[in-house]
Protein backbone atom coordinates (compact mmCIF):
# COMPACT_ATOMS: atom_id res chain seq x y z
CA UNK A 1 0.00 0.00 0.00
CA UNK A 2 1.35 3.79 -1.07
CA UNK A 3 1.39 6.52 1.53
CA UNK A 4 -2.50 7.70 2.20
CA UNK A 5 -3.63 4.60 0.73
CA UNK A 6 -3.68 5.88 -2.27
CA UNK A 7 -2.01 3.69 -5.52
CA UNK A 8 -0.04 5.42 -7.94
CA UNK A 9 1.15 5.10 -11.87
CA UNK A 10 -0.61 2.29 -13.38
CA UNK A 11 -1.94 0.24 -10.48
CA UNK A 12 -4.07 3.60 -10.05
CA UNK A 13 -5.17 3.41 -13.51
CA UNK A 14 -6.19 0.04 -13.46
CA UNK A 15 -8.02 0.71 -9.88
CA UNK A 16 -10.45 3.40 -10.84
CA UNK A 17 -11.08 1.55 -14.71
CA UNK A 18 -11.33 -1.25 -12.97
CA UNK A 19 -9.68 -3.09 -15.68
CA UNK A 20 -6.00 -5.17 -15.20
CA UNK A 21 -2.55 -3.65 -14.88
CA UNK A 22 -1.45 -5.42 -18.33
CA UNK A 23 -4.48 -3.84 -19.66
CA UNK A 24 -3.19 -0.37 -19.31
CA UNK A 25 -0.10 -1.58 -20.18
CA UNK A 26 -1.44 -2.06 -23.85
CA UNK A 27 -2.85 1.25 -24.06
CA UNK A 28 0.57 3.34 -23.01
CA UNK A 29 2.31 1.49 -25.41
CA UNK A 30 -0.58 1.42 -28.00
CA UNK A 31 -0.58 -2.52 -28.20
CA UNK A 32 -3.83 -4.27 -30.06
CA UNK A 33 -5.85 -6.35 -27.72
CA UNK A 34 -8.23 -3.13 -25.45
CA UNK A 35 -11.99 -2.45 -26.73
CA UNK A 36 -12.22 1.29 -27.99
CA UNK A 37 -14.42 2.14 -25.13
CA UNK A 38 -12.27 0.45 -22.85
CA UNK A 39 -9.52 2.52 -24.48
CA UNK A 40 -10.83 6.06 -24.28
CA UNK A 41 -11.92 5.37 -20.90
CA UNK A 42 -8.19 4.31 -19.92
CA UNK A 43 -6.79 7.52 -21.70
CA UNK A 44 -9.02 10.28 -19.67
CA UNK A 45 -7.72 9.03 -16.58
CA UNK A 46 -4.09 8.99 -18.15
CA UNK A 47 -5.32 12.62 -18.79
CA UNK A 48 -7.18 13.52 -15.82
CA UNK A 49 -4.16 12.19 -13.67
CA UNK A 50 -1.41 13.93 -15.80
CA UNK A 51 0.36 10.44 -15.66
CA UNK A 52 3.84 10.26 -17.58
CA UNK A 53 5.32 6.71 -17.71
CA UNK A 54 8.14 5.46 -15.15
CA UNK A 55 10.36 5.05 -18.10
CA UNK A 56 13.59 4.34 -16.26
CA UNK A 57 11.71 1.60 -14.40
CA UNK A 58 10.63 0.11 -18.22
CA UNK A 59 14.26 -0.03 -18.84
CA UNK A 60 15.20 -1.56 -15.89
CA UNK A 61 12.80 -3.87 -16.12
CA UNK A 62 13.69 -5.01 -19.49
CA UNK A 63 17.16 -5.17 -18.88
CA UNK A 64 17.16 -7.59 -15.69
CA UNK A 65 15.08 -10.44 -15.15
CA UNK A 66 13.55 -10.85 -11.15
CA UNK A 67 12.88 -14.64 -10.30
CA UNK A 68 10.42 -15.74 -7.67
CA UNK A 69 9.60 -18.74 -6.22
CA UNK A 70 6.21 -19.94 -4.99
CA UNK A 71 6.09 -22.54 -2.20
CA UNK A 72 3.02 -23.82 -1.56
CA UNK A 73 0.80 -26.86 -0.96
CA UNK A 74 -0.29 -28.50 -3.63
CA UNK A 75 -4.21 -29.28 -4.41
CA UNK A 76 -5.45 -32.52 -2.89
CA UNK A 77 -8.23 -34.81 -2.94
CA UNK A 78 -9.16 -34.29 0.81
CA UNK A 79 -9.06 -30.37 0.16
CA UNK A 80 -9.11 -28.24 -3.02
CA UNK A 81 -8.60 -24.99 -1.22
CA UNK A 82 -5.14 -24.29 -2.59
CA UNK A 83 -6.57 -23.95 -5.93
CA UNK A 84 -7.51 -20.32 -4.62
CA UNK A 85 -3.91 -18.74 -3.90
CA UNK A 86 -2.84 -20.22 -6.74
CA UNK A 87 -5.56 -18.79 -9.33
CA UNK A 88 -4.91 -15.33 -7.51
CA UNK A 89 -0.80 -15.94 -7.95
CA UNK A 90 -0.77 -16.82 -11.81
CA UNK A 91 -3.50 -14.10 -12.30
CA UNK A 92 -0.87 -11.24 -10.84
CA UNK A 93 1.94 -13.24 -12.96
CA UNK A 94 0.19 -12.66 -16.39
CA UNK A 95 -0.02 -9.32 -14.96
CA UNK A 96 3.74 -8.38 -14.42
CA UNK A 97 4.97 -10.73 -16.07
CA UNK A 98 6.02 -8.34 -19.07
CA UNK A 99 8.49 -6.22 -16.36
CA UNK A 100 10.80 -9.48 -16.78
CA UNK A 101 9.31 -10.97 -14.09
CA UNK A 102 9.67 -14.89 -13.71
CA UNK A 103 8.11 -17.18 -11.21
CA UNK A 104 9.19 -20.93 -10.54
CA UNK A 105 6.22 -23.02 -8.43
CA UNK A 106 7.10 -25.67 -5.92
CA UNK A 107 4.21 -27.36 -4.51
CA UNK A 108 4.49 -29.61 -1.08
CA UNK A 109 2.34 -32.26 0.09
CA UNK A 110 0.13 -31.17 3.30
CA UNK A 111 0.21 -34.74 4.62
CA UNK A 112 4.08 -34.87 4.23
CA UNK A 113 6.57 -32.67 5.88
CA UNK A 114 9.39 -33.84 4.04
CA UNK A 115 7.75 -32.79 1.07
CA UNK A 116 8.62 -29.33 2.25
CA UNK A 117 11.98 -29.92 3.25
CA UNK A 118 12.59 -31.46 -0.38
CA UNK A 119 10.82 -28.54 -2.38
CA UNK A 120 12.57 -25.72 0.06
CA UNK A 121 15.85 -27.17 -0.51
CA UNK A 122 15.40 -27.11 -4.44
CA UNK A 123 14.91 -23.57 -4.23
CA UNK A 124 17.91 -22.68 -1.97
CA UNK A 125 20.02 -24.27 -4.30
CA UNK A 126 18.62 -22.21 -7.23
CA UNK A 127 18.89 -18.11 -7.27
CA UNK A 128 15.95 -16.35 -6.38
CA UNK A 129 15.29 -12.73 -5.74
CA UNK A 130 11.86 -13.32 -3.25
CA UNK A 131 10.09 -15.84 -2.06
CA UNK A 132 6.01 -16.67 -1.91
CA UNK A 133 5.74 -18.86 1.11
CA UNK A 134 2.56 -20.50 2.53
CA UNK A 135 4.68 -21.71 5.95
CA UNK A 136 2.19 -25.02 6.77
CA UNK A 137 5.12 -26.58 8.84
CA UNK A 138 6.22 -24.12 11.26
CA UNK A 139 9.15 -25.99 12.15
CA UNK A 140 10.92 -26.12 9.05
CA UNK A 141 9.44 -22.89 7.72
CA UNK A 142 11.36 -21.05 9.97
CA UNK A 143 14.69 -23.14 9.55
CA UNK A 144 14.21 -22.49 5.23
CA UNK A 145 12.96 -18.57 6.28
CA UNK A 146 16.37 -18.34 8.27
CA UNK A 147 18.37 -19.42 5.41
CA UNK A 148 16.29 -17.33 3.11
CA UNK A 149 17.61 -14.46 5.14
CA UNK A 150 21.05 -15.71 5.21
CA UNK A 151 21.01 -15.48 1.23
CA UNK A 152 19.04 -12.03 1.03
CA UNK A 153 16.40 -13.51 -0.50
CA UNK A 154 13.02 -11.51 0.72
CA UNK A 155 9.78 -13.95 1.59
CA UNK A 156 6.45 -12.98 1.67
CA UNK A 157 3.98 -15.09 4.14
CA UNK A 158 0.61 -15.68 2.64
CA UNK A 159 -2.69 -17.73 4.45
CA UNK A 160 -0.64 -17.97 8.06
CA UNK A 161 1.57 -16.09 9.80
CA UNK A 162 4.91 -16.93 12.08
CA UNK A 163 4.94 -15.56 15.72
CA UNK A 164 8.63 -13.85 16.03
CA UNK A 165 10.11 -13.56 12.06
CA UNK A 166 9.91 -10.90 10.36
CA UNK A 167 9.22 -11.45 6.49
CA UNK A 168 9.23 -9.12 4.00
CA UNK A 169 5.17 -8.71 4.51
CA UNK A 170 2.53 -11.46 5.71
CA UNK A 171 -0.78 -11.14 3.70
CA UNK A 172 -3.57 -12.90 5.19
CA UNK A 173 -6.50 -13.20 8.21
CA UNK A 174 -6.02 -12.29 11.23
CA UNK A 175 -6.07 -16.14 12.94
CA UNK A 176 -6.66 -15.11 16.66
CA UNK A 177 -9.70 -13.13 15.50
CA UNK A 178 -10.88 -15.46 12.46
CA UNK A 179 -11.70 -18.19 15.47
CA UNK A 180 -13.38 -15.08 17.95
CA UNK A 181 -15.91 -14.55 14.81
CA UNK A 182 -16.74 -18.07 14.94
CA UNK A 183 -17.30 -17.96 18.69
CA UNK A 184 -19.04 -15.21 18.33
CA UNK A 185 -21.38 -16.24 15.10
CA UNK A 186 -21.92 -19.86 17.74
CA UNK A 187 -24.17 -17.48 20.24
CA UNK A 188 -26.29 -17.13 17.38
CA UNK A 189 -26.90 -21.23 17.09
CA UNK A 190 -26.74 -22.23 19.98
CA UNK A 191 -27.74 -21.02 23.65
CA UNK A 192 -25.07 -19.84 26.07
CA UNK A 193 -24.14 -23.14 28.30
CA UNK A 194 -24.08 -25.67 24.95
CA UNK A 195 -21.79 -28.33 24.54
CA UNK A 196 -18.90 -27.05 22.10
CA UNK A 197 -16.36 -28.74 20.17
CA UNK A 198 -13.90 -27.44 18.31
CA UNK A 199 -12.39 -30.25 15.44
CA UNK A 200 -8.88 -29.96 13.96
CA UNK A 201 -7.91 -31.96 10.94
CA UNK A 202 -4.15 -31.72 10.50
CA UNK A 203 -1.45 -34.08 10.67
CA UNK A 204 0.78 -31.41 11.76
CA UNK A 205 -0.48 -29.39 14.81
CA UNK A 206 2.43 -27.90 15.98
CA UNK A 207 1.87 -24.92 19.00
CA UNK A 208 2.32 -22.37 16.53
CA UNK A 209 0.40 -24.01 13.87
CA UNK A 210 -2.42 -21.48 11.79
CA UNK A 211 -5.05 -24.38 13.54
CA UNK A 212 -4.60 -23.51 16.98
CA UNK A 213 -4.37 -19.83 16.99
CA UNK A 214 -8.03 -20.00 15.84
CA UNK A 215 -9.44 -22.45 18.26
CA UNK A 216 -7.37 -20.23 21.18
CA UNK A 217 -9.12 -17.03 19.34
CA UNK A 218 -12.35 -19.88 19.64
CA UNK A 219 -12.29 -20.10 23.49
CA UNK A 220 -11.05 -16.60 24.31
CA UNK A 221 -14.51 -15.63 22.94
CA UNK A 222 -16.47 -16.94 25.66
CA UNK A 223 -14.03 -16.74 28.02
CA UNK A 224 -14.26 -12.74 27.73
CA UNK A 225 -18.18 -13.17 27.55
CA UNK A 226 -18.03 -15.22 30.92
CA UNK A 227 -20.18 -18.12 29.13
CA UNK A 228 -21.38 -21.33 30.45
CA UNK A 229 -20.74 -23.29 27.15
CA UNK A 230 -18.74 -26.33 27.54
CA UNK A 231 -15.82 -26.04 25.15
CA UNK A 232 -13.79 -29.32 24.22
CA UNK A 233 -11.25 -29.87 21.50
CA UNK A 234 -10.76 -33.08 19.33
CA UNK A 235 -7.90 -33.06 16.84
CA UNK A 236 -7.65 -36.26 14.08
CA UNK A 237 -3.70 -36.31 12.48
CA UNK A 238 -5.03 -38.93 10.20
CA UNK A 239 -6.90 -36.77 7.56
CA UNK A 240 -8.62 -39.55 5.21
CA UNK A 241 -12.46 -39.35 5.29
CA UNK A 242 -12.68 -42.75 7.29
CA UNK A 243 -10.26 -42.09 9.97
CA UNK A 244 -11.86 -38.82 10.59
CA UNK A 245 -15.32 -40.26 10.78
CA UNK A 246 -14.18 -43.15 12.76
CA UNK A 247 -12.63 -40.82 15.48
CA UNK A 248 -15.41 -37.94 15.17
CA UNK A 249 -18.16 -41.03 15.67
CA UNK A 250 -16.22 -42.44 19.00
CA UNK A 251 -16.65 -38.79 20.10
CA UNK A 252 -20.24 -38.36 19.44
CA UNK A 253 -20.84 -41.27 20.99
CA UNK A 254 -19.71 -40.77 24.43
CA UNK A 255 -20.44 -37.07 24.53
CA UNK A 256 -23.09 -34.50 23.83
CA UNK A 257 -22.36 -31.69 21.08
CA UNK A 258 -24.64 -29.03 20.17
CA UNK A 259 -22.40 -27.31 17.97
CA UNK A 260 -18.94 -28.22 15.70
CA UNK A 261 -16.00 -25.97 14.97
CA UNK A 262 -14.23 -26.85 12.02
CA UNK A 263 -10.94 -24.92 12.21
CA UNK A 264 -9.95 -25.35 8.53
CA UNK A 265 -11.78 -25.76 5.28
CA UNK A 266 -12.39 -29.59 5.40
CA UNK A 267 -15.84 -28.76 6.97
CA UNK A 268 -17.35 -30.35 3.87
CA UNK A 269 -15.90 -33.98 5.30
CA UNK A 270 -18.35 -33.69 8.39
CA UNK A 271 -21.27 -32.41 6.71
CA UNK A 272 -20.51 -35.05 4.57
CA UNK A 273 -20.45 -37.52 7.48
CA UNK A 274 -24.06 -35.27 9.26
CA UNK A 275 -25.86 -36.21 6.08
CA UNK A 276 -24.98 -39.62 5.85
CA UNK A 277 -26.04 -40.45 9.04
CA UNK A 278 -29.06 -38.15 9.58
CA UNK A 279 -27.44 -36.01 12.89
CA UNK A 280 -29.57 -32.74 12.00
CA UNK A 281 -29.06 -31.03 15.52
CA UNK A 282 -25.49 -30.12 15.56
CA UNK A 283 -24.81 -26.79 14.16
CA UNK A 284 -21.46 -26.65 11.94
CA UNK A 285 -19.52 -23.92 11.34
CA UNK A 286 -15.97 -24.14 9.07
CA UNK A 287 -13.70 -22.10 6.14
CA UNK A 288 -13.58 -21.46 2.86
CA UNK A 289 -15.27 -20.90 -0.24
CA UNK A 290 -15.10 -24.03 -1.72
CA UNK A 291 -17.42 -25.80 -4.13
CA UNK A 292 -17.93 -28.93 -1.54
CA UNK A 293 -18.46 -26.67 1.23
CA UNK A 294 -20.56 -24.51 -0.56
CA UNK A 295 -22.75 -28.13 -1.33
CA UNK A 296 -23.55 -28.12 2.08
CA UNK A 297 -23.98 -24.95 3.14
CA UNK A 298 -26.90 -24.59 0.45
CA UNK A 299 -28.36 -27.54 2.15
CA UNK A 300 -28.21 -26.21 5.62
CA UNK A 301 -25.56 -28.38 6.89
CA UNK A 302 -23.09 -26.04 7.38
CA UNK A 303 -24.51 -23.33 9.25
CA UNK A 304 -21.81 -20.64 8.60
CA UNK A 305 -18.55 -20.38 6.33
CA UNK A 306 -15.64 -17.90 7.44
CA UNK A 307 -13.90 -17.10 4.17
CA UNK A 308 -10.67 -15.04 3.74
CA UNK A 309 -10.23 -14.21 0.09
CA UNK A 310 -7.55 -17.03 -0.97
CA UNK A 311 -7.41 -15.69 -4.69
CA UNK A 312 -6.68 -12.40 -3.49
CA UNK A 313 -3.92 -13.50 -0.74
CA UNK A 314 -2.40 -15.04 -4.04
CA UNK A 315 -2.50 -12.21 -6.42
CA UNK A 316 -1.03 -9.31 -3.48
CA UNK A 317 1.42 -11.87 -2.70
CA UNK A 318 3.28 -12.14 -5.84
CA UNK A 319 2.22 -8.12 -6.27
CA UNK A 320 3.81 -7.51 -3.08
CA UNK A 321 7.09 -8.72 -4.47
CA UNK A 322 6.69 -7.32 -7.88
CA UNK A 323 6.34 -3.70 -6.06
CA UNK A 324 9.39 -4.28 -3.40
CA UNK A 325 11.79 -5.28 -6.67
CA UNK A 326 10.58 -3.59 -9.53
CA UNK A 327 8.55 -0.67 -8.22
CA UNK A 328 10.70 0.03 -4.97
CA UNK A 329 8.08 0.31 -3.51
CA UNK A 330 7.93 0.30 0.74
CA UNK A 331 6.06 -2.21 1.83
CA UNK A 332 3.21 -2.78 4.57
CA UNK A 333 4.63 -5.83 7.24
CA UNK A 334 0.75 -6.79 7.53
CA UNK A 335 -1.66 -6.72 5.10
CA UNK A 336 -4.88 -8.44 6.77
CA UNK A 337 -7.43 -10.53 4.29
CA UNK A 338 -11.50 -9.06 5.58
CA UNK A 339 -13.06 -11.86 7.36
CA UNK A 340 -15.63 -12.45 5.98
CA UNK A 341 -19.09 -14.80 6.63
CA UNK A 342 -21.03 -16.72 4.54
CA UNK A 343 -24.57 -18.34 4.76
CA UNK A 344 -26.89 -20.06 2.37
CA UNK A 345 -28.48 -16.85 1.32
CA UNK A 346 -25.68 -14.69 0.17
CA UNK A 347 -22.74 -17.35 -0.73
CA UNK A 348 -24.13 -16.45 -4.42
CA UNK A 349 -22.61 -13.11 -3.88
CA UNK A 350 -19.40 -13.47 -2.47
CA UNK A 351 -16.23 -13.83 -4.65
CA UNK A 352 -13.36 -15.09 -3.31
Amino acid sequence: MQKNNELSGVKEIARRANVSIATVDRVIHNRTGVSAKTKEKIEAIIKEMDYKPNLLARSLASRKVFRFAVLIPRESAETEYWKAPLEGINRAWTEIRMYGIEVVFFHYELNDRQTFNNEANKILKDSFHGILLAPSFISEALEFFYKCEAKKIKCVFINSDISNVSPLSYIGPDLFQSGKLAGNLSKYLIPDGGNILIFNVSRELGAEHHLLKKATGFKSYFEENKSSSTVNMLTVHRTDYDSVMAELAAYLKDNTVDLLFVTNSRVSTVAKYFEANNITNIKLIGYDYLTRNIEYLEKGIIDFLICQKPIEQGYKGLLTLYDYFVESEKIDKVQLMPIDILTKENYKYYKN
